[in-house]
């Protein structure tokens, strides 16, 4: 379906590193099955949550364009999101969670197009179309939390993960891939399982990834909204979660006041949660999520900056003070009185100002790595960048002039100058050398005979971040997950119940039917005895047309499944009481 890209401006605009991820709705691969999980998660949570959640939810249904009858088609929930400055698009279950965050900063909204099983009617660790269209896309019709939405992912893209970060982020998509398949031997979930616990407990120091993806969780996921003794639901993993959305209200769940502490709470995203945070209001959650960011390198730079990139092993982005962007892997760092004095990158590397690259200074220039001293000169307190025309000339800083340049922290440039680049404010930002040397001590970082150097000019870190300035300066169309989500297993017997739950579709709907219910029924309870769901649909219909008999029929049949199958006694007695309006069964 590639009219997909073009069903809302907002699709057309992401970059390709983005793109990647998304993948085509193929509406027709949802079964009869799975559009009767959506109606039933979605009539048990309108029914339930127009008492419990935030009332945004039941507004954002109808501005979303979400039904209760069928699964959300992509096409018709973008036409009207459009309305509301948003877009949607599908993926393949989880993905990284930068990615993730980058799709939020531009307003699209992330959606498994996938479907859980009947099995997990209740909660699923997988993302899908029922967590993501029925619990992220109502919310955001209200317009603060849009933009905590949004502004969560342009600070959640910048922060920097650790080298383990990513090792986790695959382990948890094969869990949730492998606890939502069909069939799936519980040794393999065992074993990934342990995985996942032994990183889970050897992390080391959270990255801003770990502590921003935990603020994530207890806000857009799991958060509770409102007086503390008596909250509202307003995360999307709450109100796509039958099971969850009623266990979070009891006080068997901790409800803990929402503040930045939150950040330093892990979870489990395979079990109920314990504990839950409460906001006042959507105002108090970016008033966190700033107060988060200020601790971010993003917005303190500085030597741990620049550590926190060296540690994460993965392209990352340093700002100067006069504006330059140096975007690579960074590998080293020379440092004096706590402040770093040289940085080093290693591999392809590009140079940008305002997130644009600089003419000249692409990944095919800078191949091999990039390195500049950072700082004042020694004895001089006026920085080169504050440095008037007439000031620079003083110093020998002039085209064409051999020069000898000390910084502090005993880092020494000699060359010969051949320009420099200005940005708009007049500020020089870079220095290009010929026949240049530097040096650290008795250490040569730089010599002669490799060519030009390219020399940043900056008095400090302001800045530290994830990915590069400019995305155009690096292929990033790599990142996508090496699991892939499995689909149902097809059988003689799962078409045979496919096609029951369909005929029902279709009588409800009033279509041609190619079975009566009462033969309908009958095949259902002698070729699949397991299934509940159809008979709570059946017992829907025959209320609905009178038929009194048989419906006391289907309701016995009900009532000894719940017998026979406690684990699902429950959703029967809910699907109901949907029926009979609450009445008791």
């Amino acid at each position: 379906m590639n009219a997909a890209f073009e069903s809302n401006p907002l699709i057309d605009r992401l970059p390709e590193h983005l793109k990647q991820f998304i993948k085509p709705q193929d509406y027709a691969d949802y079964t009869p099955i799975n559009q009767a999980v959506w109606r039933y998660v979605m009539r048990k949570n309108v029914d339930y949550l127009s008492k419990v959640a935030h009332h945004s939810y039941l507004d954002g249904l109808k501005k979303t364009g979400l039904e209760i009858e069928n699964i959300p088609n992509m096409y018709g929930m973008n036409r009207i999101l459009k309305e509301i400055g948003w877009a949607a698009v599908a993926v393949d279950g989880f993905i990284p969670p930068n990615a993730f965050m980058e799709f939020q900063a531009y307003n699209v909204l992330v959606i498994a197009s996938d479907i859980r099983q009947l099995e997990h009617i209740e909660y699923t660790p997988a993302p899908d179309i029922i967590h993501e269209g029925a619990g992220h896309a109502p919310i955001i019709a209200n317009p603060e939390y849009a933009e905590y939405l949004r502004r969560f992912g342009e600070i959640g893209c910048k922060a920097i993960s650790s080298s383990r970060d990513y090792e986790m982020y695959e382990a948890i998509r094969l869990l949730s891939i492998l606890k939502e398949a069909e069939g799936t031997p519980q040794n393999e979930i065992d074993a990934i399982e342990k995985k996942v616990d032994d990183l889970q407990n050897d992390m080391g120091e959270l990255s801003e990834m770990a502590l921003i993806r935990n603020l994530h969780w207890w806000t857009v996921e799991y958060g509770l909204i409102g007086d503390i003794d008596n909250p509202k639901i307003y995360g999307a993993g709450l109100l796509s979660s039958i099971g969850e959305s009623a266990w979070c209200m009891t006080d068997n769940v901790k409800k803990i006041p929402y503040d930045i502490n939150a950040a330093y709470q892990s979870f489990d995203i395979t079990k109920p949660q314990p504990q839950l945070f409460v906001t006042p209001d959507f105002a108090q959650l970016s008033l966190v999520l700033e107060e988060f960011a200020n601790k971010m390198a993003l917005r303190t730079g500085g030597l741990s900056g620049v550590q926190k990139l060296i540690q994460s092993k993965a392209l990352g982005t340093i700002e100067l003070s006069t504006g330059i962007q140096i975007s690579g892997v960074f590998t080293n760092v020379i440092e004096s009185d706590g402040k770093p004095v040289y940085v080093q990158t290693t591999g392809k590397t590009a140079l940008s100002y305002r997130e644009k690259e600089l003419v000249g200074h692409s990944t095919s220039y800078h191949t091999e790595g990039f390195g500049s001293p950072i700082g004042k000169l020694k004895g001089i307190n006026l920085a080169i960048e504050d440095m008037s025309p007439r000031d620079l000339q003083a110093y020998g800083i002039y085209e064409g002039e051999r020069v000898s340049l000390e910084f502090q922290g005993d880092i020494t440039v000699t060359g010969e100058i051949i320009t420099g680049t200005r940005n708009i404010q007049g500020k020089i930002i870079l220095i290009s050398f010929k026949n240049c040397t530097v040096t650290h001590n008795d250490t040569v970082l730089f010599q002669p005979e490799w060519g030009i150097y390219d020399m940043a000019v900056g008095k400090k870190v302001i800045s530290a971040f994830s990915g590069p300035a400019d995305v155009r300066s690096f292929d990033l169309i790599s990142h996508v997950p090496s699991s892939h989500t499995i689909k149902a297993k097809k059988s003689t017997e799962r078409e045979e119940l496919e096609s029951l739950y369909l005929n029902i579709r279709n009588i409800r709907e009033g279509k041609t039917s190619f079975m009566t219910i009462e033969k309908t029924f009958e095949t259902l309870k002698e070729n699949h005895p397991k299934d509940w769901l159809l008979a709570v649909e059946i017992a829907e219909l025959l209320d609905k047309n009178h038929q009194t008999d048989f419906l006391q029929k289907v309701i016995i049949y009900l009532e000894k499944q719940k017998q026979n199958r406690p684990e699902v006694a429950h959703l029967i007695s809910g699907g109901l009481e949907l029926i009979f309006e609450n009445e008791s069964v």
